[in-house]
């Protein structure tokens, strides 16, 4: 599995997870819970087409 996920100014989080069935499955359930002592309301999965695909799974920063 590869990709990213960074924190967004209005509190979401926006990740690109690249990787077999298995394992993007796995990783939206985890996305439901989150780690201590967050909150989520919600999961939006939206598939993409890369054109390249992204290094080692890292923590951008944020971008904006």
């Amino acid at each position: 599995m590869t990709g990213w996920v960074r924190n967004e100014p209005d509190g979401s989080v926006t990740a690109l997870i690249v990787g077999s069935s298995t394992a993007i499955t796995s990783m939206l359930e985890w996305f439901w819970s989150g780690p201590a002592g967050s909150s989520v309301s919600g999961v939006e999965p939206r598939p993409t087409i890369l054109n390249e695909l992204p290094g080692d799974f890292t923590i951008a920063h944020q971008l904006r």
